[in-house]
């Protein structure tokens, strides 16, 4: 009976340390409830390295995720839905960018403010977008030594 008790408090103890850590990663990717949002659209041209729920940011701070990605098939490109936090206002000739943590790091969606007074509303399309660089064809430049410069005879 004594391994009996036993087992059900080391059971007990492994599943509150599970909840915890679920707790935790919600709270870290910020999956949690609470906080309201609302969404706007973008067209990027080249959509590497984000998926949904990549984060977007504004001066390096998290202020919303990528909701929905799809591809337009009338003109090949990726449409995205993104979520900013509420309270968050974006002026309306405002940029996104698809911008890089470094050479390791992740991609995310980057903010890029205006200096217009009037702001976005929820459902508004963002219109100036900027997509992602490929490194390895920057590098494939660089090593190769591709200046894009005809040969001359």
């Amino acid at each position: 009976m004594a391994e009996n008790k036993s087992e059900v408090i080391a059971g007990a103890v492994v599943l509150a340390v599970a909840l915890g850590f679920v707790f935790y990663a919600g709270k870290l990717t910020g999956a949690s409830a609470g906080g309201q949002s609302y969404e706007l659209g973008a067209s990027f041209r080249s959509a590497d390295g984000i998926t949904v729920g990549t984060d977007v940011r504004l001066a390096g701070v998290k202020v919303g995720r990528v909701t929905s990605m799809a591809l337009d098939p009338s003109t090949y490109r990726a449409g995205t839905t993104i979520s900013v936090a509420e309270g968050i206002s974006v002026p309306d000739d405002s940029a996104l960018a698809i911008s890089s943590e470094g050479l390791l790091g992740g991609n995310y969606v980057e903010i890029l403010p205006g200096g217009s007074p009037i702001h976005f509303e929820p459902g508004d399309q963002i219109e100036f977008t900027q997509g992602s660089i490929s490194l390895v064809s920057l590098l494939m430049k660089f090593v190769g030594g591709d200046s894009g410069e005809v040969p001359s005879e």
